[in-house]
């Protein structure tokens, strides 16, 4: 029998994994991560386009040759990025994936 339709006395496997302690526990713990994360990210991106609007004298400061402050903060930009999905995948590694895969064989275990 599939467990798309089943339902019981307390609702389908699916209602009852997200009602459960543990699947709150996955979500919160994704939040505490993605939640931050990306306000920091968004942060650090706003500080570059005000920066670039509001302060292109500065933008514009040479450091090496045509390497400018606003060339620098730019390519920052990508390493950032780069460095927050290293981190992401790490973090989901350790935390969620094996808690999520505790559900996973559960749902699987009641099909």
């Amino acid at each position: 029998m599939s467990t798309t339709g089943e339902r019981s006395a307390h609702g389908t496997i699916y209602q009852r994994v997200q009602a459960s302690p543990e699947f709150g526990d996955l979500r919160r713990r994704l939040r505490r991560f993605v939640f931050p994360m990306s306000a920091l990210f968004l942060i650090w991106y706003l500080v570059y386009v005000l920066l670039a609007s509001y302060a292109p004298a500065f933008m514009a400061t040479r450091l090496a040759g045509n390497f400018t402050v606003g060339l620098l903060i730019g390519l920052l930009q990508f390493v950032s990025t780069f460095l927050i999905t290293t981190l992401y995948v790490r973090f989901a590694d350790r935390t969620l994936d094996p808690a999520a895969e505790r559900l996973r064989h559960e749902i699987e275990g009641e099909a």
